[in-house]
């Protein structure tokens, strides 16, 4: 039961968003701030799910400037916990596929997310060439997920190389997101525990080269996985208290 009001609850939001969302973008199409307003809607739904989400900003974040957010990408409820890390000025870069998935594609495209067809390389390599000229132009941050797909319970795959690219040409810093798990999410429980998500020091990118992109990966993915294993013990501490 606990289920069906759930999905009838998030049915209800996914019409509301597409109205409203829709109608708010349309006043300012494709502006790099309707990401960051929308991502923090999205994120109020946690309390949907039973999760007590945690989010943990930076004291200055101002500071960075324009940045490469990378974030571990677990599954579906991604939507509902990281979407409210989306710092302002901030657009993500997804799949193109994704433009075809209902409400949700158009109000993504709409807001000014980046797609990408991951099929073909060449455009796909084209495309991080267009992210670098848009965090110049426009002075904004770029999300991505570095996995490239869901990790699905099996921890932090393996990172691609898009992301550190796209911050060595651009010069920028490179500022990792890490979730604790929500493999743990039954939507059939009323109390689905403590959600972590912490925005971690940003990782300098000045002075690097495309030689370098490999080691920039590796240091990423294990300070994420460091972090990542020290969140999930302290969100299970709290859920269990």
């Amino acid at each position: 039961m606990l289920f069906v009001l759930r999905m009838i609850a998030v049915a209800a939001f996914a019409v509301v968003m597409f109205i409203f969302g829709c109608g708010y973008c349309l006043l300012s199409p494709r502006n790099p701030k309707n990401v960051h307003t929308v991502g923090r809607h999205f994120s109020k739904m946690a309390r949907i799910f039973g999760i007590k989400l945690d989010i943990r900003f930076p004291e200055n974040p101002e500071e960075y400037g324009p940045s490469v957010y990378i974030a571990n990408h677990q599954n579906n409820y991604d939507l509902f916990t990281v979407s409210g890390a989306i710092m302002p000025r901030t657009v993500t870069v997804g799949k193109k596929s994704l433009l075809w998935m209902p409400l949700f594609g158009q109000l993504y495209w709409l807001t000014g997310n980046i797609l990408i067809d991951r099929a073909n390389r060449s455009k796909a390599a084209g495309t991080i060439g267009q992210v670098v000229e848009k965090i110049k132009q426009r002075k904004v941050s770029i999300w991505m997920f570095p996995e490239g797909t869901r990790s699905r319970g099996r921890g932090l795959l393996p990172f691609k190389t898009g992301a550190f690219h796209a911050a060595i040409g651009a010069e920028v810093p490179i500022v990792p997101i890490v979730c604790s798990t929500t493999e743990h999410v039954n939507l059939n429980r009323w109390d689905n525990g403590v959600v972590i998500v912490d925005i971690l020091a940003p990782i300098s990118t000045k002075g690097l080269t495309k030689e370098d992109v490999r080691e920039l990966s590796k240091q990423s993915r294990t300070v994420m996985e460091n972090k990542l294993h020290e969140l999930n013990e302290e969100a299970a501490q709290r859920s269990a208290s």
